[in-house]
C-alpha cells in the first residue's frame, strides 16, 4: 500500500477506515452507479460517475476517506477538501454508504471525521450540495445540522433550489454547517 492507503482506524464490524488511492477508482465507479437506488435512472448513474473522476483520489486523498469490509469490498466513502479560496471553509464533494450499510451510523462517522479534520485545519464551516430530487440527501444533511442556503427559487416541497448551478438543467440544493 502507498502512504495514502494507510489504515487510519479499525471500525466496528471489522470495517477499516483508510485514505483512498487512485486504484480505488475502479471500485468507486460501480458504487456511484448502484448505491443511489436508481435515482435519475441510467443518466443519473452516469452523472454521478462523472462527478468523481480519478483526480479526486489523486489530489484530495488526505481529506477523503474510504471504508472497506474485511474482504476489501467498498462499504462507504467520503470525498472532501479544504477550500483554497475561502480559508474558513471545507467542502464535502461526494459521500455514499452501500445500501446494506445504511442506518448503522457510517455516514455520520465519516462526516464527523471530516468535521474533525476541517476544525483541525482551522476551518469554521463545511459546505456541500445535492440534487433537488435527492430527497434522502436533503433529509440527511438537515439531520446532520446543515442549513439550506437560499436559492433562486423554492420547489414544491419548500426546498430552496439554485437553478443551473452546475450548468444548464443541473439544479442543486446548497448546504452549510458551522463548525
Amino acid at each position: 500500500m502507498t502512504e495514502h492507503a494507510r489504515v487510519l482506524e479499525q471500525l466496528p464490524g471489522q470495517l477499516t477506515l483508510r485514505r483512498p488511492v487512485p486504484a480505488d477508482h475502479a471500485r468507486l465507479r460501480p458504487a456511484l452507479a448502484d448505491w443511489w437506488d436508481g435515482l435519475g435512472g441510467e443518466a443519473g448513474a452516469r452523472q454521478r460517475q462523472s462527478l468523481v473522476p480519478r483526480l479526486w483520489l489523486q489530489h484530495f486523498a488526505d481529506t477523503s476517506f474510504l471504508v472497506e469490509r474485511p474482504d476489501r469490498t467498498l462499504h462507504a466513502f467520503l470525498i472532501g477538501f479544504l477550500s483554497q479560496t475561502d480559508p474558513r471553509a471545507a467542502y464535502i464533494h461526494f459521500a455514499g454508504v452501500c445500501p446494506e450499510g445504511r442506518g448503522e451510523g457510517m455516514g455520520s462517522t465519516l462526516y464527523d471525521r471530516f468535521f474533525t479534520l476541517a476544525r483541525a485545519a482551522g476551518r469554521r464551516q463545511v459546505r456541500c450540495i445535492t440534487s433537488p430530487n435527492n430527497r434522502n440527501s436533503i433529509a440527511y444533511h438537515t439531520r446532520m445540522g446543515f442549513r439550506l442556503e437560499p436559492g433562486d427559487r423554492i420547489d414544491h416541497d419548500g426546498v430552496p433550489v439554485h437553478g443551473d448551478y452546475d450548468g444548464p438543467g443541473l439544479d442543486r440544493v446548497c448546504f452549510v454547517r458551522e463548525l
